[in-house]
This record gives C-alpha cells, sequence and structure tokens, in this order.
C-alpha cells in the first residue's frame, strides 16, 4: 500500500473537493481567526486605547494593512525562488505567533513592534497557502472555483470566530488576552499544517531541491535572517503613513518592471492570460479600496453611531461589524460555488469577468444601504444595527463573486514558475486596496473629531454614497469590456 499519493493522483480525485483542500481549509481557518481578530481590534485600539485621533487612526489602518498585504507578493517571492510553499508557510506562521506574543506582553508599549512581525509573517503565510490549494486541480478543471469557494468559507469561519471574539474581550476583559488568543489559534494552525503536509505529496516543496543540502540550506537561512533584519524597518514603515506613501509609491512601480522582466520568458499566448491577470488586479483595487472600510471608517461609524439591540438581543456593534460578512460568507460561500458547478454543468454559468462586474454592483447597493442607515437615526445620531447588518448581507454576494474566484483565476492564468508571484501580486492590489481605503476612512472623519454622534453620521454616510456611485461605474465598465478580457484569457474561464 502506497503511504503517499502523487500530484496526479491528487487532482484525479472524485466528487467535488480533494481530501487535502480539507486540511488546508482548516489551517487556513486558524490563521484567519488570528488576523482577522487582529485586524477588527486595531482601529477601536489605536483610538481608544492609544488615543490617536479618528482620521489618524484611519491613516494608520491603512498603513498597517498596506504593508501586510504587500508584504505577500515578498512571501510568494520567497517562496518561488528559494523557500518553497511549506516553509514559507510555516515560517510567516512562526512570525505571527511571535508577533501576537509581543501584543500580549503589552499592547500599549510594544504595538507597533508586534505588528510589524505580523506583517512579515502573513506575508510569508497568506499567498503560499491559496497558491496550494490552487496546485490541488488541474489547469482545466471546472471545479477550482467550487474548491476555492469552499476554502474561502473556511478563511471566514476564522474571521467570524476571531472578529468577534477578540474585540469583545479586549473591550470587556483585557487587551493582552486578546492578543494573546489570536497567537494562540495561530499555533493551532501551524499545527495542523504539520500533521497533514504528508498527504500533499511534492505539493509545496522547495524549488532548490536539485542543488546540494549546504547550498539550499544557505538560500533558506539567508531569508530567515533578512527577514529578523528587515524587522526594524518594517517597525518605523509601519509606524509613520508618511512612510507608507513612500513605500506604496515605489513597490507597485517596482513590482510592474519585474513583472515584464519575467514576461520575457514566457510565450505570447501566456503574455495575454498574464495581461487578462492584471486587469483583475487592477480593478481589485478599487473592490478592496470600498470593501476595507470595514475595519476603518465602518468600525468607528459602528462604535459612535450604531444601537446595540439587534432584534431584541444585546449585540457589541463592533463585533457584528467584524463578524456579520464572515458569517454570511460561511452561510453562502459553498452554496454559490455549488451554484457556478450547477450553471457550468448546463453552460450557463458566467464568465469570470461578468462574476467581477456583479461583485462590484453587489458592492455598490451594500453602500447603498449603508447610506440609507441615516433614515433610520434618533436625534442623537444613533442608528438601526439591523438595516447595517443587512447592507454587510448584501456586501457578501460582492465579495463572493470577487474574492475567491479572483484567487482561482490567478492560479489559472499564471505560467506554474510565475504562480507564486502572481498570487503575491493579486494580494499586493489588496495593499493598496487597504491604503486607499484608508485615505478614504480618513477623508470621512477629518472633520469629525469634535463632532456630534449626528454630525458624524451624515458625515460617514455621505461618504458611504460617493463610494456607492464609484462602484457602480467600476461595475458597469468592467462588464462592457468584459469580450476584450475574455479573449485575452483564451481557453481559461
Amino acid at each position: 500500500m502506497k503511504a503517499t499519493q502523487t500530484i496526479e493522483e491528487i487532482q484525479n480525485f472524485e466528487g467535488k473537493y480533494p481530501k487535502q483542500l480539507w486540511y488546508l481549509f482548516f489551517s487556513e481557518m486558524w490563521e484567519r481567526f488570528c488576523f482577522y481578530g487582529m485586524r477588527g481590534m486595531l482601529t477601536f485600539f489605536m483610538v481608544h486605547q492609544l488615543f490617536m485621533k479618528e482620521d489618524v487612526a484611519n491613516l494608520q489602518y491603512g498603513a498597517t494593512q498596506a504593508f501586510v498585504y504587500a508584504f505577500t507578493f515578498v512571501g510568494g517571492l520567497f517562496a518561488d525562488k528559494i523557500l518553497g510553499y511549506r516553509k514559507s508557510l510555516f515560517w510567516g506562521g512562526i512570525m505571527m505567533i511571535v508577533g501576537s506574543a509581543i501584543l500580549a506582553i503589552d499592547p500599549k508599549q510594544f504595538f507597533f513592534l508586534g505588528i510589524a512581525f505580523t506583517v512579515i509573517g502573513t506575508g510569508f503565510f497568506k499567498p503560499n497557502i491559496s497558491t496550494m490549494v490552487g496546485t490541488l486541480y488541474k489547469g482545466n478543471d471546472s471545479r477550482r472555483d467550487a474548491g476555492f469557494s469552499l476554502f474561502y468559507s473556511g478563511i471566514n469561519i476564522g474571521a467570524l470566530l476571531g472578529g468577534y471574539a477578540c474585540i469583545y474581550i479586549g473591550k470587556n476583559y483585557s487587551w493582552n488576552l486578546a492578543f494573546g488568543l489570536a497567537g494562540i489559534v495561530m499555533t493551532i494552525s501551524l499545527i495542523t499544517f504539520l500533521f497533514t503536509q504528508k498527504s500533499l505529496a511534492t505539493i509545496g516543496l522547495s524549488p532548490l531541491l536539485h542543488l546540494k543540502d549546504s547550498k539550499r540550506k544557505l538560500y533558506e537561512y539567508a531569508t530567515y535572517i533578512g527577514t529578523l533584519v528587515a524587522i526594524p524597518l518594517i517597525m518605523t514603515m509601519v509606524s509613520n503613513p508618511e512612510y507608507t506613501d513612500y513605500f506604496m509609491y515605489t513597490i507597485g512601480p517596482v513590482t510592474l518592471l519585474y513583472l515584464g522582466y519575467e514576461m520575457r520568458n514566457f510565450t505570447l499566448q501566456e503574455n495575454k492570460k498574464l495581461i487578462a491577470a492584471m486587469v483583475f488586479i487592477v480593478f481589485s483595487i478599487l473592490f478592496w479600496a470600498f470593501f476595507e472600510q470595514s475595519g476603518g471608517s465602518l468600525s468607528l461609524f459602528a462604535a459612535n453611531n450604531l444601537d446595540n439591540d439587534f432584534l431584541g438581543v444585546n449585540l457589541d456593534p463592533n463585533g457584528v461589524n467584524n463578524a456579520a460578512n464572515s458569517l454570511f460568507v460561511i452561510i453562502f460561500a459553498p452554496l454559490l460555488g455549488l451554484v457556478w458547478v450547477w450553471l457550468n454543468s448546463r453552460k450557463a454559468e458566467p464568465n469570470t469577468v461578468v462574476k467581477f462586474g456583479l461583485g462590484f454592483l453587489f458592492l455598490a447597493l451594500a453602500f447603498y444601504t449603508f447610506y440609507f442607515t441615516r433614515f433610520f437615526a434618533n436625534i442623537d445620531g444613533m442608528t438601526s444595527i439591523e438595516i447595517f447588518t443587512l447592507a454587510y448581507f448584501i456586501i457578501t454576494f460582492g465579495e463572493l463573486c470577487l474574492s475567491p474566484i479572483g484567487l482561482s483565476i490567478m492560479t489559472k492564468l499564471s505560467p506554474l514558475k510565475l504562480q507564486g508571484v502572481m498570487m503575491g501580486m493579486w494580494f499586493l492590489a489588496s495593499a493598496y486596496g487597504q491604503y486607499v481605503a484608508g485615505i478614504l476612512g480618513a477623508g470621512m472623519s477629518s472633520a469629525n473629531e469634535n463632532a456630534t454622534k449626528a454630525e458624524k453620521l451624515i458625515a460617514y454616510t455621505d461618504g458611504y454614497q460617493q463610494l456607492a456611485i464609484y462602484a457602480l461605474v467600476a461595475g458597469a465598465v468592467l462588464i462592457t469590456i468584459s469580450p476584450i478580457v475574455r479573449k485575452l484569457m483564451q481557453e481559461v474561464k
């Protein structure tokens, strides 16, 4: 009896999902508990514990999240060239655990040091586990989108649990405990991966196995040491949004130049697919700039303007803001994935470009709903948590039309030797989205510092109305150009 399967045997699985997907599902679930638990605390913690002004906290949130996602490109690059996906994932997990432990000791004094470890750790972990999911499928396997949708529900189970639990524990018990909990569940994630990685055949192993052990280990140790040496630099850059500006102005053009350099090694047909991938990446920047108000302006909106009575049940408004979207994704991601499979079997599934366009239309409707919360407010500026939650219900379908499909399309359109880099670029687009989200959120709150709750309600909802209009225009443009992008994609659907 064979101890492990080959890659070909894994890809020839029967049924809707390969068993290895479930193993990666659980590792990602616990890592996302850690990530979203900390993400959900950032803006509130900075305003109420570090006493930053709301506009400064929004900019700081955008800067921190931008670095988190920007470093996924670095993590993908080192995975492709030196470490392989598995060691990159493990090293990233260790860094995240250390970052959580530092914050658990003293989150006020060591805030930016702990965040610096988390930034680099997420950069090594996040893109590489997603890439491994893609390698479970053959290039033309129509079940891939359904697999990524299921994987995406795992992300959101972690986000649901961490997003509500960490902010609740921090606000009501101890911030030290809240940050420590994130590190505990990250440890669970790594243990899960260690005990299940043997089922992955050769997926994710180092690309340098052809070298002598001594030379390969030299490259690996240099990567680890370089990561640690970079911590003070990352800490300085994350703590100063001005440095973030310089970084974001630089990393994008440099990344595009690197991609252009790599494209010399591929055929015209492969390069057309890479151009199509870049279209998705550019539009995803816009999507995340709007969507990621959830961690910034919507976090402050929830704290300032939401009542806590949800259909007669007392709920923490910030917990709802952090967890509602994830709950809806958990419920509807597997169902929507199966809908895509069902439509595909009847040759009626919309192509990926149209799915992206639909994502923006749902996003527009959701932000119009956030805007309409102003019409349910009392004289003190406190408004309905139910209408706020309805907006998150709508936004979920926009996310499901774009994010899990985006992960899937990056693996479909990328040549095998460039998949880690392209997955990193996908998350780098998220970095730019986060960066712009912080700027947009700061613009909504800049005049709000000494305002009443009613005045804050008007300022934020005016901003959400503008975002709804921009999302509507972007969706219409994307659907209009879909035939052109489809030609670039060739046989990829």
